[in-house]
């Protein structure tokens, strides 16, 4: 079978040797994302923990609390979008008319919106003539006045600049900010069983797509290129989750999905973020990372391993070793009341005792959100208390780029009350990433 003719990013293709049809996978079950009544269990959970912090309400800004805590997926641009849930009450949205027909098919009732950025003329209608812009920072907070929040005690996410809070004071003088954005993102930090459910279906994906990128580098061996590992294991993942889901355009339905894998070989390896375009013929003797990240109803975890070819020297099977050796003890760390600097001294001394500190260059994890890189972090400068149910990803990496390779494992870890939880199912052993070509 030739791929081109069903690939559309493979112009020339290549053929196929044996029949893929080993490698499918038991279809995954909806739903692909967290119903409205978790999003509005949520806003009751942040109201709650506002009226602890004695706040009138919270103004959110940033893009992943306001899907958060709405489960409305928009574009994120320049355009301004706030999302106001008092302590008592109604959320509010304030948004652009880009997004008029996604709010207004949402479960948010109360909803104002501007033209476009920079504005100019009436709200809540179309505009074509022009005229001087206005600033939408103090409509949002006059029309927050109106709803009768113009003494209130509001909460913010972050700081603001002296600019900004004196257009604040301005169009709400008589009341006052406090930055509460350690709520948000504490309740994203420590996931809710519907969410890790969410987030193991999107693991379970990569983990075929990991088997599958595997399988056809054994299988082609020196004739294809990363780029094509890559691009058909993206295609082919696509095509398979995309019999499962019904897609009619509208909006809501098949929000918040992404399929992305990454493949690199050779020297790119050894670099911890290269930034060359990557088309590397594979060769024997090549290190090779497969990446795959899946995105479910916005939700994911990491998936990624450090494969070798043959021939391999000792020192290749050193670092791959002491590499691999130092994923398991942080997966096996993570568990709650440890502190992330302890678990990160831990896992980085195992390559300091084999000899091998010079090929460290990262902290041994992250956080996982929906916005990927998500606090807390396993480094030596975070003194934060792991909680159970945090999620984490497990990505101790060593690079050499003297040699000209660098491993580099990710696992999406679950923290346990006594362990680390590997949520991924692709194997961790020599058997499956030292690969003959």
């Amino acid at each position: 079978m030739n791929y081109g003719k069903e690939t559309a990013g493979l112009e020339a293709g290549f053929d196929r040797k044996n029949d893929y049809s080993i490698l499918t996978m038991t279809p995954l079950e909806q739903p692909f994302r967290l119903p409205r009544s978790w999003y509005q269990e949520n806003v009751k959970r942040l109201q709650a923990k506002l009226k602890e912090r004695d706040l009138n309400g919270i103004i959110l800004e940033n893009v992943w609390n306001i899907i958060y805590f709405s489960g409305l997926f928009y574009s994120d641009t320049e355009r301004p979008f706030w999302l106001f849930i008092p302590t008592k009450g109604e959320p509010t949205i304030f948004h652009p008319a880009l997004d008029l027909d996604l709010v207004n098919s949402w479960w948010i009732e109360d909803r104002e919106w501007y033209f476009d950025f920079p504005h100019h003329g009436p709200y809540n209608a179309r505009v074509f003539e022009p005229g001087p812009e206005v600033d939408l920072l103090e409509w949002m907070l006059d029309r927050l006045a109106v709803r009768g929040f113009d003494k209130a005690t509001l909460g913010i996410e972050s700081e603001v600049t002296p600019s900004v809070a004196s257009r604040m004071k301005k169009a709400l003088p008589c009341a006052t900010f406090g930055v509460v954005g350690d709520v948000c993102l504490k309740m994203r930090a420590v996931k809710t069983p519907e969410e890790i459910k969410l987030i193991q279906k999107a693991i379970d994906l990569q983990d075929h797509m990991l088997e599958y990128a595997r399988d056809l580098i054994l299988e082609q061996g020196t004739d294809i290129t990363d780029y094509d590992v890559q691009l058909e294991t993206q295609r082919h993942a696509t095509h398979m989750f995309m019999k499962w889901l019904e897609l009619d355009g509208k909006p809501h339905n098949g929000v918040g999905i992404d399929f992305w894998f990454w493949c690199r070989a050779g020297v790119s390896t050894a670099y911890p973020h290269p930034n060359q375009f990557l088309y590397h013929k594979i060769r024997k003797g090549d290190a090779i990372q497969i990446v795959g990240f899946v995105h479910l109803g916005g939700y994911m975890g990491e998936g990624y391993r450090a494969l070798q070819t043959n021939p391999m020297t000792d020192y290749h099977r050193k670092m791959w070793d002491v590499h691999t050796e130092m994923t398991r003890l942080q997966a096996k760390l993570c568990k709650a009341g440890m502190p992330c600097n302890e678990i990160a001294s831990k896992v980085l001394k195992l390559a300091r005792v084999a000899g091998l500190e010079r090929h460290v260059y990262h902290r041994p994890a992250h956080g996982i959100g929906m916005e990927g890189h998500q606090r807390p972090i396993l480094a030596l400068g975070d003194e934060t208390v792991l909680e159970e149910n945090m999620i984490l990803s497990n990505e101790p990496g060593l690079y050499n780029p003297e040699g000209g390779w660098g491993y580099n494992h990710s696992n999406t870890i679950l923290v346990g009350k006594e362990k680390g939880t590997v949520l991924n199912k692709t194997p961790l052993t020599k058997e499956w990433c030292w690969l003959k070509i």
